[in-house]
């Protein structure tokens, strides 16, 4: 069952997962901590129960740590301590949870930050909840990709299907190895509203917390595909996969010339294979981020992000999903 995003939720939010949570679906949430928070919670309920209480705190002589736990009717169970908090006062952030067979693994910026086992059954969660000193931006949902069946990747899921749970989390989360990207494909179902070469409007432009999403596959066989965030004048970030050269092209097209090359990071796109990337607008720079892994950071070069108000897709690449 697919879910639109929520967009900037007036905090306190809460608000309803359809379909629930079961196992191989994520929740993305991206927004910022607030300069002067005490604490800020993220919570998956069951009626009035808590299945994941995921709570970053601050102050005090214990300086910055993040508390997880569940209640069950009144009750609140042992809690689990981390410290420090990964996510700093006045920061933007990207907050993954991908529900596994027994636990939460949690994803804090692209890096793995935690396990948390399964007190109350993930099938039982139907709402998210957030409340504290934190601004959201969106609240984008990801299925299982099992519920989106698709007979180009067939061969790359059956890979995959003898693997425990446990240990194609742990390798989509160590650093990756980009000749054997084992991380579950994100869901695919293409759409005729999607069509190549793809433009769209992103409303109001691009600010610090903006986060852009892109889903799709590259057509085999595939040359490479671009992505361009950009202006009427120019091109804040061109990003584009190169599959001969086996490496991705970030820069820049300011005045009407190109600046510098970026090309290090390795590659983390396959042909055939579904990809979801997000690029997430921060004060200096774009954090791009390739199935739930951060890969690139790309410093800004056109700054003046609120006239960046377009999206463009080209190249060998089929798409899913384009949430501006």
């Amino acid at each position: 069952m697919h879910q639109q995003s929520y967009y900037t939720p007036k905090i306190p939010f809460t608000g309803t997962i359809k379909g629930g949570l079961r196992e191989g679906k994520t929740i993305t949430v991206t927004g910022r901590v607030l300069p002067g928070a005490e604490r800020f919670n993220v919570d998956f309920q069951c009626g009035s129960d808590v299945a994941l209480h995921f709570n970053p705190r601050y102050g005090g002589f214990g300086g910055s740590y993040v508390v997880c736990n569940t209640r069950q009717g009144s009750s609140w169970g042992r809690e689990e301590r981390t410290q420090p908090s990964p996510l700093p006062l006045g920061a933007n952030f990207t907050l993954v949870f991908m529900t596994n067979h027994d636990s939460y693994s949690i994803v804090v910026n692209g890096a793995h930050f935690m396990e948390y086992k399964h007190r109350i059954s993930a099938s039982s969660v139907g709402n998210i909840f957030v409340n504290g000193g934190v601004e959201i931006q969106s609240i984008a949902f990801q299925n299982p990709a099992s519920s989106h069946p698709n007979p180009v990747s067939a061969s790359y899921r059956g890979r995959n299907k003898s693997r425990s749970n446990k240990a194609a989390c742990a390798a989509a989360f160590a650093p990756p190895s980009f000749a054997s990207f084992t991380m579950a494909p994100p869901p695919y179902s293409p759409s005729p509203s999607y069509i190549v070469p793809y433009k769209t409007v992103i409303q109001g432009g691009l600010y610090p917390g903006k986060t852009i999403t892109i889903q799709g596959i590259p057509i085999q066989p595939a040359n490479g595909f671009i992505i361009n965030l950009r202006s009427n004048s120019g091109i804040a970030i061109h990003f584009n996969p190169r599959f001969k050269e086996n490496t991705v092209v970030r820069n820049s097209h300011m005045d009407n010339k190109w600046g510098s090359e970026e090309r290090s990071g390795g590659m983390p796109f396959h042909c055939g294979q579904p990809f979801t990337v997000a690029f997430v607008c921060d004060t200096q720079c774009f954090r791009i981020i390739v199935n739930s892994i951060q890969m690139f950071t790309y410093n800004h070069r056109h700054l003046s992000h609120q006239q960046t108000d377009i999206v463009e897709v080209t190249g060998d690449v089929s798409l899913s999903s384009v949430q501006v």
